[in-house]
């Protein structure tokens, strides 16, 4: 009911301000009696995907707290689960400002962050102090200085790092704001990767005497050629799940708008059909065999069953959708919807 005003009044400043007020008031009231004024109680709903059981299908996606620092407010919201990240192994600052860019015309938002984050050693440390005994997934990256050869010391050393603290790994190889990240969706590059995280991911599974399922987020802008390359790779190296997709580069829809053909990644409402195509395809290349998370351009219900029936058509019975909300800017929601 209020949201339309304070969206109003928000909008009046730099989007990035906003972001970083909205993050330090979360962290410094999410462990204090100052949480009444956003905590709520949800009913409970379990699903089950990927092994894990989540209370409710009501979770919060990477992006929002990288850092990892406001997780016992998110939870006192009542979210079912929250994912943090996106971390790289030492911190960097990220791409020079302004790097987020409001088209309210078009509901989206480009952003070209890079990554900008403390590093994972913080992230630890916070997950490490937040009182929260739910579903956490991490979400890492490489450093923006790793040469592409070197990208998977990058994430396997964030794997080691996050491992037991991780209820899921979200391995983000798509997005636009990291030079050669994106390269590493293709071929070889790809299946070397993979290969090296399955490896690392046994090998810690034996040493915690847990499993920690992952997840592999991709691009919309790919063929679908290639995505039917990147589906066959997945299901050789045994990977848990799939995310589709990341932010765009297109500018389709928006390139007469203010602020339309500013670098970055484009998301909200004009990637909402590029992220279902590539669902579609990966819901028959992959025909059941992994779940498919959805995202991209997630508004409203209506949206969210467009996604879903990517997936009904082609018998698949389970289905994972992020659903994306600007409240502060960036806020991110993500559903798990079971058939």
């Amino acid at each position: 009911m209020f949201y339309p005003a304070i969206r109003k009044v928000l909008f009046q400043f730099d989007a990035e301000t906003i972001h970083e007020l909205t993050i330090k008031g979360l962290k410094s009231t999410g462990s204090s009696p100052l949480n009444a004024f956003y905590k709520q109680r949800v009913a409970e709903k379990p699903v089950k995907v990927m092994g894990i059981t989540f209370p409710n299908p009501l979770g919060l996606a990477a992006g929002l707290d990288k850092n990892g620092e406001c997780i016992n407010a998110f939870d006192a919201m009542g979210f079912g689960f929250i994912e943090v990240g996106t971390v790289t192994p030492r911190p960097q600052p990220g791409n020079d400002k302004p790097r987020i860019f409001r088209l309210p015309e078009a509901n989206a938002i480009i952003n070209r962050m890079g990554f900008n984050n403390k590093g994972v050693d913080y992230l630890v440390s916070q997950v490490r102090s937040a009182n929260f005994s739910g579903v956490l997934g991490i979400n890492i990256g490489k450093n923006k200085d790793t040469p592409e050869e070197k990208a998977k010391d990058d994430y396997i050393h964030c794997m080691r790092k996050v491992y037991d603290f991780a209820t899921y790994i979200t391995v983000n190889i798509s997005s636009p704001n990291t030079p050669g990240l994106r390269a590493l969706q293709y071929g070889d590059a790809l299946n070397e990767l993979l290969s090296a995280l399955k490896i690392e991911q046994r090998n810690l599974a034996k040493q915690y005497n847990k499993y920690v399922p992952v997840a592999v987020k991709i691009a919309p802008d790919l063929t679908e050629e290639e995505v039917l390359s990147i589906a066959q790779c997945l299901l050789d190296n045994e990977i848990d799940g799939v995310i589709a997709t990341n932010t765009t580069l297109s500018r389709e829809g928006v390139e007469q708008l203010q602020h339309g053909n500013e670098q970055g990644g484009l998301s909200g409402a004009p990637v909402k059909e590029k992220s279902t195509t590539v669902i579609r395809i990966l819901a028959k290349a992959l025909d059941n065999k992994l779940p498919i998370i959805g995202v991209g351009g997630i508004a409203s219900s209506d949206d969210a069953n467009e996604k879903l029936a990517a997936w009904c058509r082609l018998g698949s019975s389970v289905h994972w959708l992020y659903l994306s909300r600007s409240a502060t800017d960036k806020i991110n929601s993500k559903w798990i919807i079971v058939k």
